[in-house]
């Protein structure tokens, strides 16, 4: 059988396009093949489409508006994840308009469709009292504890993403003063994050205990499971739950949704209550735009907002008098 013309194309924007000509980390790739392996299920299972019939001509934007519905209503998606799927779908059709200029017309209308508005939710950080709470619960007469000790504490100290974590490799250390580990971030860029002193030391323990510090461990996972393999996402958070558990009997303002993006957070807004100016924490954490770094500026007035407003009833603000208590004045605006 002939494949299709939406089969050729998907394939090419998959295994070449979004690695060869916009240079996509292969987890960005893993997340939008995932979003065409729903849109396939859903023409085959739901529309009775046969996947090996599916034509471009047919995903068209009645098509995609009915598969956003299902995603909203079926699979009970948040707004922010139908917006993601419907992102990895522009990006698709984008791509297509430049291949198969006769279907521009049908592109450009599913372009067309908005994302869809959403609360944005406050940034979710720890008190650095919080943070002590937790980085205090490995027990570190333990192998195992040891290990997490100085995974929760390079987590914290260097702001990297979980997938950053798991993708440091023994050669990404530089113990020489001064200590520092590379990270591969977002888009395949390469950042240089420095580490506190207490973390260089953590962290050159770490390495010793587990035999790393020979030339041919240079490739080697820096934190490894059981099976000398690399941590996963599950794993580091399975970590962290673990001892945020124990963490809670101490303080119960721990009793809230914690997760290791959290610590990241965590050290962006350290870094602005510290004074360091968005600029130098924007290329901290890697982010592309400062607009990103931003959040943390707004979370930090809100929260001298809310400071502010548990000022007692005796502060200046309270005592000057309301204009609709003054009958002269709301005489004469009557009057105008």
């Amino acid at each position: 059988m002939k494949p299709t013309d939406f089969s050729v194309h998907l394939t090419n924007f998959l295994t070449h396009y979004l690695a060869a000509q916009r240079n996509l980390s292969p987890n960005t790739i893993k997340a939008y093949r995932d979003v065409f392996t729903l849109l396939l299920r859903f023409c085959r299972d739901v529309q009775g489409v046969a996947l090996e019939r599916l034509r471009l001509e047919q995903i068209d934007v009645s098509l995609v508006e009915t598969f956003l519905d299902y995603l909203e209503k079926e699979r009970k998606s948040s707004p922010r994840t139908r917006n993601h799927r419907l992102a990895a779908l522009h990006a698709f059709f984008r791509y297509v308009q430049a291949e198969e200029p006769a279907h521009m017309l049908q592109c450009q209308k599913i372009l067309a469709i908005p994302l869809r508005r959403h609360a944005h939710p406050t940034v979710a950080y720890l008190s650095k009292e919080e943070l002590a709470d937790i980085l205090a619960q490995p027990n570190l007469r333990t192998p195992n504890g040891r290990r997490n000790a100085v995974l929760l504490s390079v987590l914290y100290d260097t702001g990297a993403r979980v997938q950053e974590l798991i993708d440091l490799s023994v050669g990404d250390v530089r113990l020489d003063p001064p200590a520092q580990l590379r990270l591969l971030g977002k888009g395949r860029k390469m950042r240089a994050v420095p580490l506190m002193g207490k973390t260089a030391q953590l962290l050159c323990d770490h390495i010793r205990e587990h035999h790393l510090d020979r030339p041919e461990k240079f490739d080697e996972p820096l934190f490894q499971n059981a099976r000398n393999q690399r941590l996963s996402r599950s794993g580091i958070r399975y970590i962290l739950q673990k001892y945020l558990v124990k963490a809670q009997n101490k303080r119960p303002s721990l009793n809230r949704k914690v997760s290791p993006h959290t610590l990241r957070h965590t050290k962006g807004m350290h870094l602005l209550q510290s004074g360091i100016s968005l600029d130098m924490i924007r290329d901290f954490l890697g982010h592309v735009d400062v607009k990103t770094t931003q959040i943390y500026a707004r979370a930090n007035l809100e929260m001298k907002r809310n400071a502010l407003e548990k000022i007692d009833d005796s502060s200046p603000v309270q005592m000057i008098p309301c204009w609709q208590e003054n009958k002269d004045l709301l005489d004469w605006l009557r009057s105008l």
